[in-house]
């Protein structure tokens, strides 16, 4: 008997959870985007590699990136022709240096720093035009970081540490256009 009413009042109480869901998520948006519902069409041109120092795979990677962000988290589509967001620009920098100085160590030929760790750094240049709104069009440039150990394989890492920059370069870009923050 203690049971049944224990249930009945758990489903009750499961169910005007899942009626405030609903009418939650029917009266508000969690996307965030602030994209117009005119805007339909988004073309994301080559982001070239022009940085000095270069990462062949850099450009694809980058500009597959950024164009999944936008066709997965907006309702926008590719277009070829005339599209009403067009994000285009290249990768202007991309270097490894160190941030931080170890202890010297004596060689044959002498002493010897060594880097305790290094930082990649990658700077885009971004040039955005919105064909629905001109006012929010823009030219920027976006820089992002990541630290690791420099006793590290750069071999082994440098991928994985070109994805975590590349996404939050990825971010600072979809935030800029999408959710307008």
């Amino acid at each position: 008997m203690i049971n049944e009413r224990l249930y009945l009042r758990n489903c009750k109480l499961l169910g005007i959870i899942i009626l405030l869901s609903l009418i939650v998520n029917s009266c508000y948006s969690f996307t965030g985007s602030s994209l117009r519902e005119d805007m339909k069409t988004v073309k994301i041109n080559t982001f070239p590699n022009n940085a000095a120092n270069n990462l062949p795979s850099l450009s694809q990677e980058f500009t597959v990136a950024l164009q999944n962000r936008f066709l997965q988290r907006t309702t926008l589509k590719g277009a070829v022709e005339k599209p009403d967001l067009l994000i285009e620009g290249e990768i202007s920098d991309y270097t490894i240096t160190p941030t931080s100085i170890g202890t010297a160590t004596t060689t044959e030929t002498g002493n010897t720093i060594q880097a305790l760790q290094n930082k990649l750094t990658i700077t885009v240049k971004v040039h955005y035009e919105n064909s629905k709104d001109p006012t929010l069009s823009f030219d920027r440039t976006y820089s992002d970081e990541a630290v690791f150990n420099s006793d590290l394989d750069l071999n082994t890492i440098e991928t994985a540490q070109v994805r975590i920059v590349n996404e939050r370069i990825i971010n600072k870009i979809y935030n800029d256009i999408v959710a307008n923050w």
